[in-house]
């Protein structure tokens, strides 16, 4: 494999080991500059890094005169906003352990989390205020129910705002606890695609090591700032796109919501978007539609693209952004980079996003590793790939086949402690230090990582053959007709075992073709155009991964937040086309 560090060193970032430090470092060299700032109206609205450090002393300090010994476990719900970003960071830095909770679960998973946890303490954002109010009334289950919004106690509900106004700040003074920052700091508990979550127990030092590794690849700025949209409870996002800009010193916007990312993007000139596959796809896709039906634009562009292509083969860079001006004004005109996470992004949309001058890179990782174990960088990508191990990090390939696919394992500072109260399903997973991914993949001949699919998801042939659903799913997306699919082991009539695919047929798409034919969409159409689009992709695959039996459902898949299919639902009953 070739040396990538020799024309491409790492940047170097200043260290730490906790978020005491990392607060600290920041607000010493940045006091007045804003850190976080929320687009939508709340108590708490816009805080510089000065500010920040005080209202986390604050509310630290809050909670402990409450009572709460060190290493209570606190639970942690609400929307994407400053207040979220206050208390993850007093609970954590006061020696509390933080269990961010999903908020898009349905009540009965919450409270189940909060039983599973331990937790003592909850606080949440006015929209969990009726649960936790007839939690407390009929269960008793918690000490304490702190609320973001309340302005003042009311109904045993304590008041955020209230606590931190009783509290006093001295300018100056180190009133953090001592901490050891390699016990369990943070404990979250996965999405589950395939229906089992679990808690993994992360350590400060754990998010710390991956934010280092990160920024070593990838460099950030003060002046950067991040338009944040995915759940923050998420590990990708409050470690990526939470901890990782506070401790470069950049500010951190909260987005409205998902339908208004792309004013919001404008609104504050955001340099750097986190985002799901999904998100980028709707992006590429309203910018090649616009360009497809503007006729000249349609004649002109893949001129330009090649243009620049054959001038950029001289060493001369930049010219994209000029020439593609007037789409990077519809996003503020400073993206810096757009980061995609969570999962696999579709190659050709990081290509296409790509020629039009933007930076578009993909990372790798999972919850029990904080989460990246794998990073694109700016100079140094391939769009089909993982990317690049991060420097503390060690990968290899466990068994690989002929083709030198595998299961990914991974070892390094920012692997989890292990499952909270499960040593089994720890052992399983962890061996001498080594984390046991469930992806299988393989590493190129200039050191890539690339991740083809899920251990648990792996068909396997009559002949021995591993075929890997995820790619064949990619391959069937290809189809503007096909807006999800979940690709599994059916029977064929015989009863013999084949590859079967499930279809959510593209409304949007279904609908041009009927504006554009004048025939009318009926399910018999949409059955006739899914199969014929699945019978020419077939052609391209190996006769053994070729798609046999097809099934059409009009919803969409049950989705984790991320995005990614809940695979345990679905039902997988066949019907050979």
């Amino acid at each position: 494999m070739k040396n990538l560090l020799e024309d491409y060193p790492l940047y170097p970032v200043q260290k730490f080991e906790s978020f005491q430090e990392m607060l600290k470092q920041s607000s010493n060299k940045f006091p007045n500059k804003i850190a976080l700032e929320d687009l939508n109206n709340t108590p708490i609205n816009r805080v510089t890094y000065r500010e920040l450090l005080e209202y986390v002393i604050k509310f630290g300090k809050a909670l402990k005169k409450l009572g709460l010994k060190e290493r209570t476990h606190i639970a942690l719900i609400g929307e994407n906003r400053v207040q979220w970003g206050i208390s993850y960071l007093a609970i954590t830095t006061f020696n509390y352990v933080v269990v961010p909770i999903d908020r898009n679960l349905k009540e009965n998973e919450i409270l189940t989390i909060l039983h599973q946890s331990d937790a003592r303490a909850v606080i949440f954002s006015e929209s969990y205020r009726e649960i936790f109010l007839e939690y407390k009334r009929t269960i008793k289950g918690l000490d304490f129910y702190i609320d973001m919004d309340l302005d003042t106690e009311s109904e045993g509900i304590l008041s955020m705002m209230e606590l931190i106004r009783k509290q006093k700040f001295e300018e100056g003074k180190d009133e953090f606890p001592k901490i050891n920052p390699k016990e369990m700091s943070a404990l979250i508990f996965t999405s589950g695609t395939m229906g089992s979550a679990k808690g993994v127990m992360l350590s400060q030092y754990n998010i710390c090591s991956n934010i280092i590794d990160m920024r070593s690849m990838v460099e950030l700025y003060p002046e950067d700032r991040f338009l944040s949209v995915l759940p923050i409870h998420h590990t990708y996002e409050c470690t990526c796109g939470f901890l990782c800009p506070i401790s470069a010193g950049c500010s951190v916007h909260y987005a409205r919501s998902l339908k208004t990312v792309v004013e919001d993007i404008q609104k504050v000139r955001a340099t750097i978007l986190l985002g799901v596959p999904l998100l980028y796809e709707k992006v590429y896709k309203r910018i090649t539609k616009a360009i497809e039906e503007d006729k000249l634009k349609s004649i002109l562009v893949p001129t330009l693209k090649s243009a620049i292509s054959f001038v950029e083969n001289f060493g001369i860079e930049g010219l994209r952004k000029k020439v593609f001006k007037e789409i990077h004004k519809r996003f503020g005109g400073s993206i810096r980079i757009f980061i995609v996470g969570g999962a696999a992004p579709n190659p050709e949309v990081a290509r296409g996003m790509r020629s039009f001058g933007f930076n578009f890179i993909q990372g790798y990782g999972l919850t029990e590793t904080s989460p990246i174990l794998a990073l694109n960088r700016l100079r140094k990508f391939k769009d089909d790939a993982a990317g690049l191990p991060l420097p503390s990090v060690q990968i290899r390939i466990e068994n690989p086949d002929e083709e030198g696919r595998g299961e990914v394992v991974a070892k390094g500072p920012n692997v989890m402690l292990g499952y909270y109260k499960n040593p089994e399903a720890t052992a399983a997973v962890l061996k001498d230090g080594w984390f046991y991914t469930g992806d299988y993949g393989y590493f190129d001949e200039d050191g890539f990582l690339h991740i083809t699919g899920r251990k648990k998801n792996v068909i396997v042939t009559k002949t021995g053959k591993n075929i890997f659903p995820e790619e064949i799913e990619d391959h069937l997306k290809k189809s503007p007709f096909i807006l999800e699919c979940v690709v599994y082991a059916a029977k064929d009539n015989n009863g013999d075992e084949t590859i079967g695919a499930i279809l959510v047929p593209n409304a949007e798409e279904f609908i041009e073709y009927s504006q554009k034919t004048g025939k009318e969409v009926t399910k018999d159409l949409i059955e006739e155009i899914l199969k014929k689009e699945v019978r020419e992709l077939n052609k391209e695959l190996p006769i053994y991964k070729q798609v046999r039996v097809v099934r059409i459902q009009e919803q969409e898949f049950e989705k984790t937040t991320t995005q990614k299919i809940k695979r345990y639902l679905i039902k997988q009953e066949d019907s050979v086309h």
